[in-house]
């Protein structure tokens, strides 16, 4: 499977000492949203987001697909795991949380329309 990464979610046990270590080595700026320590990471490239409590430190990159949906039945059907996919989430559109058929964690991002244009996506064809 080969796709534009559209997004990185970091989970983290103290996102306050995560935002430090990466501002200082990347220079990404962090916007504070919700709730406790979560923020929204702002890179020159992929949107990102960083949060507190993570039971295990985690990067997970997100891969565009036009259909979430079709994308995570073909996931299931070559061996992997997946959730149901997210409701749209104004602004940012889809996502679904998986694994490969080795357990290899990764992402699904159905990103929501773009005035003008549409988000690279992968086919999800074998």
């Amino acid at each position: 499977m080969t796709g534009e990464v559209t997004h990185i979610e970091i989970g983290a046990a103290d996102a306050k000492k995560a935002q430090v270590f990466f501002g200082a080595l990347l220079g990404w700026a962090f916007e504070s949203f919700g709730s406790g320590d979560q923020a929204v990471i702002q890179t020159p490239t992929v949107r990102g987001g960083l949060h507190s409590g993570a039971a295990a430190s985690s990067l997970t990159a997100y891969f565009a697909v036009d259909d979430i949906d079709t994308a995570v039945t073909r996931v299931r059907e070559l061996g992997g795991c997946a959730t149901d996919p997210s409701p749209e989430e104004p602004g940012f559109g889809r996502f679904a949380n998986c694994t490969d058929d080795q357990g290899v964690p990764f992402g699904l991002h159905q990103p929501a329309a773009l005035t003008g244009s549409r988000a690279h996506a992968i086919t999800t064809e074998p």
